[in-house]
């Protein structure tokens, strides 16, 4: 599997991604609310992908 990479044009901040995220690899800024990606944590498990309802997550390359 590859890890997730983040279509942030996409991206509205909804949270589900994190919510579903049992590793902490995704996370919302708070001081900005924007998403935050620590790759050291990722197990590239793609649950995040398959939780964006905009797909604003994708599968593949690097962020």
């Amino acid at each position: 599997m590859s890890k997730p990479y983040i279509v942030k044009e996409k991206c509205v901040h909804c949270g589900a991604c994190t919510a579903v995220c049992n590793e902490g690899a995704l996370y919302l800024e708070t001081k900005d609310w924007t998403l935050a990606f620590n790759e050291l944590l990722c197990t590239q498990c793609n649950t995040c992908v398959r939780a964006c309802p905009l797909r604003a997550i994708n599968a593949g390359s690097s962020i």
